[in-house]
């Protein structure tokens, strides 16, 4: 049996340490169903834990105050690594921000890849922010220096 690997490798925790195109799975508070959201205001804060910000009015705070377990997913670094872990409140409203986002700690319990077989990503998902660039730049890093200071 294959030994569960418990942090982030060197290079997907370096990769983690700006804004980064995750997706977050969690199960749905009402019907218990998976739920999948991407999201790009996470950072990791050490190998073995995650930050994240969500706006307070998300249906998945709701998911993850019923249930904590999630899932994080990284496209990446040349494959699939889907992050497991426990989700602890780190601040019910970021200080600093202009708007209610709360923020979490994803405590990770396992790291698995998660990539097809004989297969490896070959370029690493991009975006783009479609609203005011100077204001989400702004908006960018008062989120990470809240998140930061949480």
């Amino acid at each position: 049996m294959a030994e569960t690997i418990k942090a982030l490798s060197d290079a997907l925790f370096s990769k983690l340490q700006k804004e980064s195109f995750v997706l977050l799975s969690t199960n749905d508070a009402e019907t218990g169903a998976p739920n999948i959201n991407a999201i790009s205001w996470v950072y990791a804060v050490t190998p073995e834990r995650i930050r994240f910000a969500l706006d307070q009015r998300s249906r998945i705070v709701r998911n993850l105050k019923a249930n904590a377990s999630a899932i994080l997913t990284y496209i990446g670094n040349g494959s699939v690594h889907a992050i497991y872990g426990t989700v602890e409140t780190v601040a019910e409203a970021l200080e600093g921000v202009p708007f209610k986002l709360a923020c979490f700690d994803l405590a990770i319990d396992a790291v698995r890849d998660a990539m097809f077989y004989g297969a490896r990503i070959t370029v690493d998902p991009e975006y783009e922010k479609t609203y005011d660039k100077r204001a989400a730049e702004k908006l960018d890093g008062q989120v990470f220096a809240a998140m930061k200071k949480a």
